[in-house]
């Protein structure tokens, strides 16, 4: 713990003065004030990232934006806080990686706490063939997701109809889950596929997009034929 650590530096610091007073008789506590005080300028400049990280852990401890265990997001770095030291607060990526991220960063950037509150929302992308009932449409994909193991029942799922695509119509699927990035992955991937499943059961195609090509005749078309032909052309196409 940060807290330990710090106790067990200050511990050396006093023992060490209290042994230079003893060893030296002739030294005095002042004298060997005045010295740090002199030295602690050029001290202070050279460890000043490390104070500031120290400080920065402390207050991090003492206010407890997250505790040990909390999946967090800071700088691009996604993961599990295993511990909290001296200079870095150290989290475990999804990726099984060790991440070292300076205390005075975690603490001045902005922090996601992906654990902070109880649940956790999902917005799942969905969309149907124009031909689609969309009130039918709308009715599965609900009692879909609401059946589907790891979604919670409160706060209850809901379907939004939100845009005219240039193959489908499209809906978002909005459903709570527990807020680990396990449950979150495992409930989308049974959610997809029973999605899938009951639209094919209803007959409700999810549309890939289409692309219409023309093709048209570039010699008839062509800029540089002589001006009466393309005159010619010209009276051909308004006929």
């Amino acid at each position: 713990m940060l807290a330990d650590k710090a106790s067990y530096v200050g511990i050396w610091v006093i023992g060490v003065l209290f042994a230079c007073v003893v060893a030296f008789p002739g030294l005095k506590l002042g004298d060997i004030v005045a010295t740090l005080g002199i030295g602690s300028i050029a001290v202070g400049f050279a460890f000043q990232d490390i104070v500031k990280n120290f400080l920065a852990g402390i207050i991090l401890l003492v206010e407890e934006p997250f505790r040990i265990g909390d999946e967090i997001s800071v700088n691009g770095y996604n993961g599990v806080i295993q511990s909290i030291n001296i200079r870095t607060t150290h989290i475990r990526s999804y990726q099984g990686e060790k991440v070292l991220l300076p205390n005075a960063d975690v603490f001045t950037d902005a922090v996601m706490v992906q654990t902070g509150y109880d649940a956790r929302r999902t917005d799942l992308g969905v969309g149907v063939d124009y031909n689609t009932p969309l009130p039918v449409a709308k009715d599965i994909l609900f009692d879909t997701i609401r059946s589907v193991e790891g979604v919670l029942a409160d706060p209850e799922p809901e379907i939004d109809l939100v845009n005219f695509g240039d193959s489908s119509i499209d809906f978002i699927v909005r459903y709570w889950t527990k807020p680990q990035q396990k449950n979150v992955r495992q409930a989308q991937t049974k959610a997809i596929l029973g999605i899938k499943k009951a639209l094919d059961q209803a007959d409700i195609s999810i549309p890939y997009p289409i692309r219409t090509l023309y093709y048209f005749n570039q010699d008839k078309y062509d800029d540089y034929m002589p001006e009466q032909n393309g005159n010619q052309v010209s009276e051909q196409v308004h006929n």
